[in-house]
């Protein structure tokens, strides 16, 4: 699922993609500022305002996973606010795939295969990059030995570390 907001000029901004298990709409205005969107099959469970409310009540647990979650996703924020303004395009994207590979193996783990069922032009919208821009870094990542990419939708991070372009 892609998260998006429109600019008032026409141009998308994607805010992040949730992968399976991702919580999204937590809001409490009556308004989302953001557009969900599916990039690829998806079964999503909706549950009522209310529900919720009486679910964390009824189970302190439950409420102390939603924090931790709502302050990942803060924590996610703040480090996309440092990509998008200090990071050259070839980190953005070197950033982009350790990212994709984290949150697949939960931050640990061997396989460094990546499914990447965005297009080019959302992984652009998300990194502030045009098209081009991320085809010519991820060329550039291949060339340098530090990404395989077996299909237009997976790549693999290799073995060797991303130093060169800012590590993550």
């Amino acid at each position: 699922v892609r998260l998006y907001k429109m600019l008032p000029d026409g141009r998308r901004q994607i805010i992040g993609f949730l992968q399976a298990g991702d919580m999204m709409g937590l809001a409490f205005a009556a308004q989302y500022l953001y557009t969900a969107e599916t990039v690829t099959a998806t079964t999503i469970q909706r549950i009522p305002r209310l529900e919720l409310d009486a679910l964390m009540d009824a189970q302190p647990a439950f409420a102390r996973k939603l924090l931790s979650a709502t302050t990942s996703e803060l924590m996610a924020a703040q480090d996309q606010m440092v990509l998008l303004g200090r990071k050259t395009a070839a980190e953005k994207v070197a950033t982009f795939l350790l990212r994709l590979s984290d949150r697949k193996n939960g931050g640990k783990g061997d396989d460094r295969t990546i499914d990447l069922p965005m297009g080019r032009s959302d992984i652009a919208d998300h990194l502030g990059l045009t098209i081009e821009t991320v085809s010519r870094s991820m060329t550039r990542l291949r060339r340098a030995g530090l990404v395989r990419l077996d299909r237009p939708d997976r790549a693999a991070l290799t073995d060797n570390p991303l130093v060169p372009f800012g590590g993550r």
